[in-house]
């Protein structure tokens, strides 16, 4: 059941009707709207801060421990997700936001939802919470990210994943040196940051992505950066193609994406990951190498083993001919109170170097 809510609503009362699995479009002030969206999502929390707080107080986490709580913790999350995103907006023609004291969305939700066929925005009714999504996402595409090892920006559209966490671009610019003049076949480009790397060290690159938004967006980031690269839709492997070094960095950690983000974080039952070892051999030129970026998380997490990993290189009739290995920098690393503080506290980040 679909209801109305505004400025005299209260939390209680709206948490009360998302429970029952209904829907509000907020009617009220906008950041009145934001203000009811952080006091449903505080009630929502209570139950599971406390048993974070339990959690944290085991002196001793085994890797099952962990792993239940990280399914537990995924599984709230999703729950909460599925109630705020049934707080909702209504976007007018030209995805105009006639709430008071709205910001003007109309370039912002350009950049993520595209235009009609015929060139019109019309209206449409979004979760509240995806909105604030698409608000950040086009800050962040007009802002940038700082990558270290290009000395430029890299502009992320939405629903591309961002290239946030630097440790595995610094791997592979580490060793980037050795393609000069090398074909290089890089997957999974996302933004184009690693395929314009290893473009600039003298590199002929391809680049895939299965996503048409990712595509788009790699395109656009090498043509600003003057970076000749063969940007093509392909999920995985462009038909035919061979290359003197594979470069992949898949999502890092076994679970099903929820969204076009998560595809980036998520990689369903290691598929892409397996994927690519069973087929590395086949897309090599002879002497060739393909490097692998993935992290260990799942490890410290208990979802994937070594020996799995270790298994599925040979399964693909490869060997380890080097590995070069990097501890990540990002903030949850230090963050004592993440219940999960001590599997990411050992996390490492590695360039698995392969070969036939």
């Amino acid at each position: 059941m679909i209801e109305t809510a505004d400025d005299t609503t209260t939390a209680d009362q709206a948490l009360r009707h998302l429970r029952t699995g209904g829907s509000l479009v907020w009617k009220g002030d906008f950041h009145n709207g934001r203000q009811l969206l952080k006091a449903v999502d505080r009630r929502l929390t209570r139950k599971a801060q406390k048993a974070q707080k339990a959690q944290k107080a085991q002196k001793k986490k085994t890797p099952g421990d962990a792993a239940t709580l990280f399914l537990r913790q995924r599984a709230e999350r999703a729950e909460r997700a599925d109630i705020l995103g049934r707080i909702l907006v209504e976007l007018g023609e030209n995805y105009t936001l006639g709430l008071r004291r709205a910001p003007d969305v109309r370039d912002a939700c350009r950049h993520a939802y595209g235009q009609d066929a015929d060139g019109a925005d019309g209206p449409r009714t979004v979760p509240f919470t995806e909105l604030q999504g698409v608000l950040g996402a086009w800050q962040w595409h007009q802002r940038g990210v700082w990558i270290e090892e290009l000395g430029e920006h890299i502009y992320p559209d939405y629903g591309v994943f961002s290239p946030t966490r630097s440790e595995y671009i610094g791997l592979v610019a580490g060793l980037a040196d050795e393609v000069a003049g090398r074909e290089v076949l890089e997957i999974g480009t996302g933004t184009g940051v690693l395929a314009a790397v290893l473009a600039r060290h003298g590199a002929v690159v391809t680049a895939t992505d299965v996503s048409t938004r990712a595509v788009v967006c790699a395109r656009r980031n090498l043509d600003r950066l003057g970076c000749a690269v063969n940007v093509v839709q392909a999920d995985l492997w462009p038909e035919g193609h061979r290359a003197d070094v594979v470069v992949f960095n898949p999502p890092w950690l076994p679970g099903t994406p929820t969204s076009d983000l998560e595809l980036g974080i998520y990689d369903a039952d290691s598929g892409a990951l397996r994927r690519f070892l069973a087929g590395l051999a086949d897309h090599l030129t002879d002497g060739g190498e393909g490097w692998l970026v993935l992290s260990d998380l799942a490890e410290h997490l208990g979802l994937r083993t070594r020996e799995q990993l270790e298994q599925w290189f040979a399964d693909g009739g490869l060997r380890v001919v080097g590995r070069e290995d990097t501890a990540p920098r990002h903030p949850k690393v230090r963050d004592a109170d993440d219940p999960l503080h001590v599997a990411r506290s050992r996390e490492v980040t590695s360039l698995w170097r392969l070969a036939v």
